[in-house]
């Protein structure tokens, strides 16, 4: 059974920084592309940044400069550098794990930027 789970959402003042976590089980992570998607209520869901199984990199325009994803195989795990956090990244962040066809999500975690 494949699980990803996300960890290190939370509530953060307009500036700030986060760190997010999503640790893979039932596949090797270092097989996939690995992404993080956001989405607030009523909004399409958009991709925010992506790392390919060479470590390549691309990013959502708007958070270019301020997030960073990187990637760690040998814990399975993705992650999502968040700094200079502005009100409009509030959302549900998700991970995927995608390869070809095949897609696996996350449960999602909210991030919430406000004073």
């Amino acid at each position: 059974q494949v699980q990803l789970v996300e960890s290190g959402g939370g509530l953060v003042q307009p500036g700030g920084s986060l760190r997010l976590s999503c640790v893979a089980s039932g596949i090797r992570s270092r097989d996939y592309a690995l992404q993080w998607h956001r989405q607030t209520p009523g909004e399409q869901r958009d991709m925010v940044a992506a790392i390919g199984s060479h470590g390549d990199t691309d990013y959502l325009d708007s958070v270019k400069g301020r997030f960073t994803i990187s990637r760690d195989d040998s814990k399975s795990a993705v992650y999502l550098q968040m700094n200079s956090l502005k009100p409009e990244d509030t959302a549900v962040y998700t991970c995927r794990a995608i390869r070809a066809k095949e897609s696996h999500w996350g449960q999602g975690v909210q991030v919430t930027v406000s004073s």
